[in-house]
């Protein structure tokens, strides 16, 4: 059974906490595309009506695919659902996001949430944060910000497209992925790069209200 079949096997789980007439944020990343699918045929299923804010253009097309409405985050004053996914979640709770280059829109919706909810498979999950670190970086402030992020230990890299191009968010800015090595202070650690001048958002994000660990027997955990 793969990744996705498994999220598919919880989706009844998670799909019932969405309510007629709720505002939806949708992250972004294969998670992420797995529960828009999902949610699609859920809302014809049981008569549902919800407007969504995805947060990349891919999710936005799927979402349009699927027949679900879009509005845009200036039209609303709060969400009352986020579905996202995650890159690496540690025990505490803690994320590293954006792999998909989405980690400020996320953000954003999750600060305006009043619940949310992760879904990720197992190997996501490990006891401390170890991956490199999204970071949305300004582009005047490249090399700027390159210098300060190795003053706090880590190593940063451009993020590129397969043909050699720096890949550049749909806010306009690029990105740098961080290597820290092992992060025992996750939030300690972000407040000190969102510091730095130029810098529009880092990859850690705090605990959500709900996490769902997808397993590839078609079995799931949920992580409160």
């Amino acid at each position: 059974m793969t990744v996705d079949d498994a999220i598919k096997a919880l989706s009844p789980q998670a799909l019932k906490m969405v309510k007629n007439n709720y505002i939806i944020g949708l992250g972004s990343g294969r998670a992420a595309t797995a529960i828009v699918r999902l949610l699609s045929s859920h809302l014809k299923k049981n008569y549902l009506s919800v407007r969504a804010i995805p947060t990349s253009l891919q999710i936005k097309m799927e979402a349009e695919r699927g027949g679900i409405s879009i509005i845009e985050p200036d039209q609303i004053d709060h969400v009352d659902l986020v579905f996202d996914g995650a890159d690496q979640i540690d025990t505490k709770g803690n994320m590293i996001k954006g792999g998909g280059g989405a980690l400020l829109r996320e953000k954003i919706l999750i600060s305006m949430a009043k619940k949310v909810v992760i879904i990720a498979d197992e190997s996501k999950f490990v006891k401390q944060l170890d991956r490199s670190v999204p970071v949305e970086v300004h582009q005047f402030a490249r090399n700027m910000a390159t210098i300060q992020i190795k003053k706090h230990g880590g190593r940063p890299h451009i993020r590129l497209l397969e043909r050699g191009y720096p890949y550049v968010t749909e806010n306009g800015n690029i990105i740098l992925d961080c290597e820290f090595g092992t992060i025992s202070n996750p939030k300690g650690l972000a407040a000190k790069i969102i510091a730095i001048p130029g810098v529009i958002e880092v990859g850690i994000f705090s605990k959500p209200d709900i996490i769902y660990k997808a397993k590839e027997n078609g079995k799931f955990e949920i992580l409160r």
